[in-house]
């Protein structure tokens, strides 16, 4: 079979062309992206602006003016860290195994990060943190948000969420919201896609950033990068993929992780995604993608050969495959969804993984009064207050942390590491 898998070979005239499409100094394309990227002063200013906006200090003072009363929750949580309030990570194996602590050795190798999503509201991870001290449980490693933008940087929540990370040691991404729920001040029209979430599927494209948004989704991460240090964010699109790839070959330190909703439900999908990002990568084989969400249809299988393809582009410590374990009860998967058996298993053989709770524990899900909905996820807060949700929705996210907890004991007893909250979880 030599003979034809050579028909594969790509010839250096075809790299060459596309290396003269790229470097074209008429090139529409990037020159658009060049004028963006000139908007916030450049590559060296942008990276300077954010590395000043995201320092702990500056925005504690920041915070101060916006919302007093975060700085005040902030300092609990410090205290409560410094003061080893929760519990460590050696007394947690201790209370998940008993009697078997001694007789299991845990591999660091394949250590799995528990992830989140999504914690819409600071007060609600201040809830959740005083409940898993009371339990004596876990923090999430990772969390990831889905809130409006200019909504929680109104508020304070932004600015609370991103020095509450920093706090813990977990990891953070946001969402942005030029996914095309209004008209920009160009004038241009709403993004077609969206008349709400109930048509998000209504011109087959998910999502969406259709026409100009793709150069919008650049503008609005520069904003909250240089303004907030807001340096992780959620991607759902091929066009604002390949833009974030060209971001940070073009020297800008902006990291994404890929969406659930991009729809990388097989190998050959994940050929396509690891390989740009291979073509695109720093001369330190570093690339912005840190997270790759695969479609929640894909099998154990699936997840092998996407972590064979990415340990062949060098990219195994680079990229973290995000695996939905638990999804919302409503609105986006048929139930009951528990991937949870599957995840012990393959996490044996895949290693820099998250495992990641979108909802509760089955069992529980099916007894609230208002079970965890993705279509939350689209509301504003005031129109939470409106429909009096508020504590349903706290109560949604409480039982994340209860199906992250599920699944770390799940581990743990199959003698697989785990991280959570590294600075408030010592080890």
């Amino acid at each position: 079979m030599n003979h034809l898998r050579e028909k594969l070979k790509i010839s250096q005239q075809n790299f060459e062309a596309v290396q003269k499409f790229l470097l074209d100094e008429n090139n529409p394309l990037i020159n658009d992206l060049f004028q963006v990227i000139e908007k916030y002063g450049g590559v060296e200013e942008i990276n300077k602006k954010a590395a000043e906006a995201r320092k702990l200090d500056n925005i504690l003072q920041k915070l101060e003016t916006k919302k007093p009363e975060y700085v005040n929750d902030l300092d609990w949580l410090i205290e409560r860290r410094d003061n080893n309030a929760f519990i460590s990570y050696e007394d947690y194996k201790r209370k998940v195994l008993g009697d078997h602590y001694d007789t299991i050795t845990f591999d660091k190798t394949f250590e799995v990060t528990l992830e989140l999503s999504a914690c819409q509201y600071f007060p609600f991870l201040i809830r959740g943190s005083k409940e898993m001290i009371e339990k004596q449980e876990l923090m999430p490693g990772r969390i990831i948000r889905v809130r409006r933008m200019k909504e929680q940087e109104e508020d304070g929540d932004l600015l609370a969420m991103t020095a509450a990370v920093d706090i813990m040691g977990s990891s953070i991404v946001e969402t942005l919201d030029t996914k095309g729920s209004a008209p920009g001040s160009d004038g241009l029209p709403v993004n077609v896609h969206l008349g709400g979430p109930e048509t998000i599927t209504g011109y087959f494209g998910g999502i969406g950033q259709p026409n100009n948004f793709a150069l919008k989704w650049v503008d609005e991460f520069l904003y909250y990068y240089t303004n907030y240090g807001t340096k992780q964010v959620l991607n759902i699109n091929p066009g604002t993929v390949i833009l974030g790839y060209f971001l940070y070959k073009l020297g800008i330190n902006n990291e994404f992780k890929i969406s659930v909703f991009m729809g990388n439900d097989n190998p050959y999908s994940v050929i396509w995604t690891l390989m740009t990002a291979k073509l695109f990568s720093r001369e330190d084989g570093t690339s912005p993608l840190i997270g790759f969400n695969l479609s929640n249809a894909v099998n154990n299988k699936t997840i092998e050969i996407s972590a064979y393809i990415r340990k062949e582009f060098d990219f195994e410590d680079v990229v973290r495959l995000e695996h939905h374990i638990i999804e919302t009860w409503k609105s986006i998967v048929r139930q009951p969804y528990d991937r949870t058996a599957e995840l012990v298993e393959v996490v044996k053989k895949v290693k820099n993984i998250s495992a990641k709770h979108e909802g509760g524990p089955v069992e529980i899900e099916k007894t609230r009064e208002h079970p965890s909905d993705i279509i939350d996820y689209f509301k504003s807060k005031e129109q939470i207050t409106e429909e009096g949700i508020w504590d349903h929705l706290l109560q949604n996210y409480l039982d994340r942390h209860t199906a992250v907890n599920n699944t770390a004991k799940a581990l743990i007893k199959s003698g697989t590491d785990i991280i959570a909250a590294r600075k408030l979880h010592r080890r």
